[in-house]
């Protein structure tokens, strides 16, 4: 039982029901009541403040019996937006979304420079764009998430971006001062973890997801729980050392596993094989289909690389869902197969083994869900934007 005064109680009270709002997208409140355990009065008061602040709204539903047509709440989606940016090594992506997570506008930008204040300049720029774009939200656009590929604080802090050599860098306090909006600084991995919780394994408690296109990061949720380390910085396994002596990395070790097992280093191995440039997706599985042999061995030791890192992952954690988010695995056919086959060790236990499919997108998916959470101020969230 929750024992607290009574602020903190009916705080705990609105997280509840919002949540249970959400979930069950349309909901009585009679089963709001039966479902949370709070009384019918409690549910009232609570319900009255929140169609007060435009938080949700209520309609009848359409039914054809006899009788008083129950009265359902939902949330009010347009009653604010959050805004997901995705700062990689060659371009921002941002995504504005509604209270229900669907995408309302999304652009991605070319990015040319590594400079940071001038890329602090151009997403202060692109923030105040979205902003004056929400302006017949009643609270307009309320924050900004912005996931970063590299070693981020508790504190959201910068501490080291190795793509963009930024280190100890404050984007959060930088940004606000420049746009006044609520600014939140995760890292790409764990806001990718985070998505797919939210979009996709909604009752999953322990999920590893594995990001690994312009590098590898790891996003852990253990017992329903982001694990962030000590300082917030845990989940950099790609810059787990595979090969001692191996090729130098940017983070300053040698043999990284992002150097083996990364999207970005299969293309500039297949580059440098096959004396091209722009090789896509698409390439990719037309060699394979032709079975071409060159590119054959190369995916072949790709799939060694990335079943190395795997086992040592299971291993650490024993999850019970992995998750690995890279577009290039659904050109390779049987990949997961082709993986489990290389996961044979008696002591690495797992359940299930999982192509991701929000790809790139989800990334700001998950920051535009951190965004909804957070000013919702509720403990959990499950969305579904697939209808």
């Amino acid at each position: 039982m929750v024992t607290g005064d009574g602020a903190y109680i009916k705080k705990l009270n609105r997280s509840f029901i919002l949540e249970k709002i959400i979930e069950h997208g349309m909901i009585s409140r009679a089963n709001l009541s039966k479902i949370t355990g709070l009384n019918k009065a409690t549910i009232s008061v609570q319900v009255a403040n929140l169609l007060d602040q435009d938080l949700i709204y209520e309609t009848h539903q359409e039914h054809n019996t006899v009788g008083r047509r129950p009265i359902l709440l939902g949330i009010n989606r347009e009653a604010a937006c959050v805004l997901g940016i995705n700062i990689d090594y060659k371009y921002i992506t941002y995504t504005l979304s509604d209270l229900l997570g669907f995408p309302l506008l999304s652009n991605t930008y070319d990015l040319e420079t590594s400079d940071y204040n001038e890329i602090l300049d151009l997403v202060a720029t692109h923030i105040t764009e979205f902003q004056n774009k929400c302006s017949e939200y009643r609270y307009g656009m309320v924050s900004a998430v912005i996931a970063i590929h590299g070693t981020v604080g508790k504190d959201e802090s910068i501490f080291f971006i190795p793509q963009h050599q930024w280190r100890n860098k404050n984007l959060k306090d930088d940004l606000e001062k420049k746009t006044g909006i609520t600014v939140h600084i995760e890292n790409n991995a764990n806001l990718t973890a985070f998505a797919e919780i939210v979009f996709k394994h909604h009752h999953i408690d322990n999920l590893l997801c594995i990001s690994m296109y312009t590098g590898i990061g790891l996003g852990i949720i253990m017992d329903g729980e982001v694990i962030k380390g000590y300082h917030g910085y845990a989940g950099e396994m790609g810059h787990m050392i595979i090969f001692p002596d191996g090729k130098v990395c940017k983070c300053g070790n040698k043999g990284c596993w992002e150097l083996y097992a990364s999207e970005a280093s299969l293309f500039e191995h297949l580059s440098k094989k096959l004396d091209k440039t722009d090789i896509s997706y698409r390439d990719i599985s037309k060699w394979l289909a032709k079975k071409d042999p060159i590119v054959t061995k190369e995916i072949e030791q790709f799939i060694k690389h990335i079943s190395i890192g795997l086992n040592n992952i299971i291993n650490l954690y024993n999850p019970e869902t992995i998750v690995l988010n890279s577009e290039v695995l659904h050109h390779i056919p049987n990949i997961i197969d082709e993986l489990q086959s290389n996961l044979v060790s008696t002591v690495s236990q797992y359940r299930e083994l999982v192509i991701s499919d929000l790809g790139k997108q989800s990334t700001v998916m998950g920051a535009c869900a951190l965004g909804i959470k957070n000013f919702l101020e509720i403990s959990s969230l499950s969305l579904d934007i697939s209808s």
